[in-house]
């Protein structure tokens, strides 16, 4: 099979890159699909997997965990798949990536692509609906009741790929009003479009922000990039006894400034149903096929917003380049030729 990939670690521009390879066709067992890839996405951590870790020895690493495709063969234990079923997932950070025309999964972090979607359109979504849906459900335990009306959502960093999906979810299965972060005129158009109430700017004092458009401090709190910046913010602007949940790496931030308040803290990391087993690891599966039929349903909109082309080294070169610009707008994708 045909693949990008690298043996090790590197930064853009290094002599050490990412390559167009040929390796072994892999054998699904277990509970693995093996999978035809149609289409990818690129997402931060594959940026930072990049920057931070090399390949065993003589080995290769292949990048990507987001993608829709097509079931090719199924490992003997698997229920859920057959072959020919269209699928969409996010993957296992502990294996081997989606950049590649063939990829084994465990089926229990695997969903039925929506219908209504193309390859490109359904490759956008896996990563970060999962991170949001387990941030908003699983973490931050906010109620699927469009009655409820008292709680408030800041989302800070909300017009990149976890906000844009994370503002959508939110404003179609709950009652909580959606506050949204974005500095740019086309990033606060893009998160207002998407469903947020209200949008600030994250690069004025939040806490005046708020009270601004009405908002003395808020229930919940999510912060989706840079979190040592605005912690102080954070902390100024959550409630008594609110929930601030964070999926970035920050710099060490001062968590006893929670204390007075009673607030609790949530990480978020999608791989962790996959990396530890878990035996709720089959949640994915069941939330990405709720997420399709919210996409079917036209609830949900694919957050894809360029099509960098076919999938190879020089493409996704491109596509790293510009997610570590800072200037990413909803997501990028590649598509198989």
């Amino acid at each position: 099979m045909k693949a990008v990939a690298y043996q090790t670690a590197h930064s853009l521009g290094a002599s050490a890159t990412l390559q167009d390879i040929e390796l072994a066709d892999p054998t699904p067992t277990g509970r693995d699909v093996m999978v035809a890839v149609k289409a990818i996405s690129v997402n931060p951590v594959d940026t930072k997997v990049r920057q931070g870790a090399s390949a065993a020895a003589g080995e290769w690493k292949i990048l990507g965990w987001d993608a829709a495709g097509i079931v090719q063969a199924v490992g003997p234990e698997v229920t859920l798949f057959q072959p020919g079923d269209r699928v969409w997932y996010a993957g296992d950070i502990s294996r081997q990536g989606s950049n590649a025309e063939l990829q084994l999964v465990d089926e229990r972090i695997v969903g039925k692509m929506p219908n209504s979607l193309d390859f490109a359109a359904a490759a956008a979504l896996p990563l970060t609906s999962i991170t949001a849906w387990e941030m908003l459900f699983d973490r931050l335990k906010i109620a699927k009741d469009s009655a409820q009306k008292t709680q408030q959502l800041l989302i800070i960093g909300a017009a990149g790929g976890v906000g844009s999906i994370m503002i959508q979810l939110a404003r179609q299965l709950t009652g909580i009003t959606i506050i949204a972060t974005a500095s740019r005129p086309e990033t606060q158009a893009w998160v207002k479009e998407l469903g947020a109430h209200h949008v600030i700017d994250h690069n004025k004092v939040i806490s005046e922000e708020l009270k601004r458009i009405g908002f003395d401090q808020v229930s919940h709190i999510v912060s989706l990039n840079q979190t040592d910046s605005h912690f102080a913010q954070i902390v100024a602007s959550i409630a008594p006894q609110g929930q601030f949940g964070l999926i970035d790496d920050p710099a060490p931030i001062d968590i006893n400034l929670l204390k007075r308040k009673s607030v609790s803290l949530h990480w978020e990391l999608m791989f962790t149903r996959s990396l530890f087993q878990t035996s709720d690891m089959i949640a994915q599966h069941h939330l990405l096929n709720e997420v399709a039929s919210l996409v079917d349903a036209g609830l949900i909109r694919s957050t894809v917003n360029e099509n960098l082309g076919p999938i190879n080294a020089a493409n996704l070169l491109r596509a790293h380049a510009l997610l570590e610009s800072g200037q990413a707008r909803g997501k990028m994708v590649l598509a198989a030729e």
